[in-house]
């Protein structure tokens, strides 16, 4: 191959703001376990529902308030559905279904998945041996930042097949819907991070049919609502439009590292709002993270 013909890294002022909009994302998904802990008693559909049609509300400023701005290919909604949607699903049905600290577990492969499948459905990009030592190690430092929690060897007791199915399949949508979302980027399918709008609303539509069937009719408080709206705001909400912006500007395999923050951003921010004590293996975890994220964004 000539020098000529190889791929194009991104341009690194792209790279820099790509990675800066990501961790940005990261910091708001950190947030989604303390807010959800403070909701536990709302039914997860209503409460997915609830939270993505007020964080859809974001791409009416976005879009300038022109409708015709959100408007996406018929392939690009199934996508933008498909993740949004059938992401949140599998990883409510998983936490019901099997023990919650070793499915949020198995949920976390979503960011090796992006590393990994960059490759395969990204045209020009390679998987280099430093992707695959990061991941690695980044995966690593996830299952230690939850496993060593306290609960974590009780929950491992339990037995739930189709719990953890679920969160490998919850982890699989997500990332193989991030890196899809960068390749229809450069399609007649493309859509402006605005539309992501579009995709939160036809999936709360979707969420809140699904709690109408089978979930219970559920009263709301005040505070609840102010909750569920910051939830929208945050986790479920802007956090798409960051993530949507950073895929399509950076390399999805540098990306995919840095992603690996997010368990243990959550974790550490769940032992300060609960009083728990920093522990050794949380400190290990956060030394792999984060050792994983800066080898994995100086590669090329």
């Amino acid at each position: 191959m000539t020098p000529s013909s190889q791929p194009t890294p991104p341009q690194s002022g792209h790279a820099a703001s790509a990675n800066l909009l990501a961790l940005a994302t990261i910091a708001l998904w950190a947030s989604l376990a303390t807010l959800g802990t403070a909701l536990a008693h709302v039914p997860p559909f209503l409460l997915t529902g609830l939270a993505l049609l007020a964080g859809s509300l974001i791409a009416l400023p976005l879009a300038r308030f022109d409708l015709r701005r959100l408007a996406v290919t018929p392939q690009a909604l199934g996508i933008g559905v498909y993740g949004l949607f059938g992401y949140h699903f599998l990883v409510f049905s998983a936490l019901q279904l099997a023990p919650p600290v070793a499915a949020n577990l198995v949920n976390y492969l979503w960011p090796l998945g992006i590393v990994l499948l960059a490759p395969l459905l990204l045209p020009g990009v390679r998987l280099t041996a430093t992707h695959l030592l990061a991941a690695l190690a980044g995966f690593s430092g996830a299952a230690i930042a939850i496993l060593g929690r306290d609960g974590g060897a009780a929950d491992a007791a339990r037995n739930a097949p189709l719990g953890f199915a679920c969160a490998a399949g919850a982890a699989l949508i997500w990332s193989s819907y991030s890196v899809l979302s960068k390749r229809l980027a450069s399609t007649r399918h493309a859509y402006p991070t605005a539309a992501i709008g579009t995709f939160g609303v036809v999936s709360a539509a979707l969420s809140l049919l699904c709690h109408a069937l089978l979930e219970p009719a559920t009263a709301l408080s005040a505070r609840d609502l102010g909750l569920i709206a910051l939830l929208g705001l945050g986790p479920l909400g802007g956090a798409f439009f960051l993530w949507d912006a950073a895929l399509k500007r950076g390399d999805a395999r540098q990306i995919g590292v840095l992603a690996y923050l997010t368990p243990l951003l959550s974790t550490l921010l769940l032992l300060w709002t609960t009083g728990e004590p920093l522990t050794t293996s949380i400190a290990l975890a956060t030394l792999l993270i984060l050792g994983a994220a800066v080898v994995g964004t100086r590669a090329r």
